[in-house]
């Protein structure tokens, strides 16, 4: 009775099968798994994407002009340039070591600052005459590519530079009543548009 009961034994072929089919349920189910995080890792990057795109994107209108580039080469420190086409400078000779990326409550050579436009920085400078309230606030764009400077030679209260690229304005102009996101525009065009891109990092 119980001979009958028993189930016959499986072959070591049939065993093989078995685990064959075994693994590829598993591996069919590690793929599925796979495929799924991939497709949500997609859409979180899309989502970021779109996140940093609504959030970054300029939100004004772009009152720069694009300034006639002179050149990049190279002169010595101490060498005082009379020749540049903008106030303040967007290209030209430059000193060989540009300045960290940063606020400086002193004022830097034009010279040097130029090195910085070229590496993608922008360059924020006011009047030393402006308001401590305003200082504060550009102090708070400084840093990554961005440099912030006093700067006496301006012809008005703040100055926005880039690589071939100016914006400057003053604090009582009538429709100046959001210079931070005018500020923040010209930052978020032309930040990382020079010729030379080096890594924030390094100019910190």
């Amino acid at each position: 009775m119980n001979d009958q009961n028993q189930q016959p034994k499986k072959s070591w072929q049939e065993r093989q099968k078995e685990r064959e089919l075994e693994s590829q349920r598993a591996e069919r189910k590690r793929t599925a798994k796979k495929i799924g995080y991939s497709v949500l890792a997609l859409a979180a990057v899309f989502a970021l994407g779109w996140w940093y795109v609504s959030t970054s994107a300029p939100k004004g209108p772009d009152y720069s002009e694009t300034v006639l580039i002179l050149g990049r080469e190279h002169v010595a420190d101490g060498t005082i340039i009379n020749s540049y086409n903008s106030n303040p400078p967007t290209s030209g000779p430059h000193y060989a070591q540009p300045a960290n990326a940063t606020f400086y409550s002193t004022e830097l050579p034009d010279e040097r600052v130029v090195h910085n436009l070229e590496h993608g920085h922008v360059w924020i400078s006011y009047r030393p005459s402006v308001q401590e309230e305003v200082v504060k606030v550009l102090n708070g764009f400084a840093g990554g590519l961005v440099i912030v400077t006093p700067r006496a030679a301006n012809d008005t209260d703040i100055a926005l530079a880039a690589w071939g690229r100016l914006d400057k304005f003053d604090l009582s102009t009538p429709d100046i009543n959001n210079y931070e996101g005018r500020i923040r525009d010209f930052i978020v065009r032309y930040q990382n548009k020079g010729p030379e891109k080096v890594s924030p990092a390094l100019h910190r």
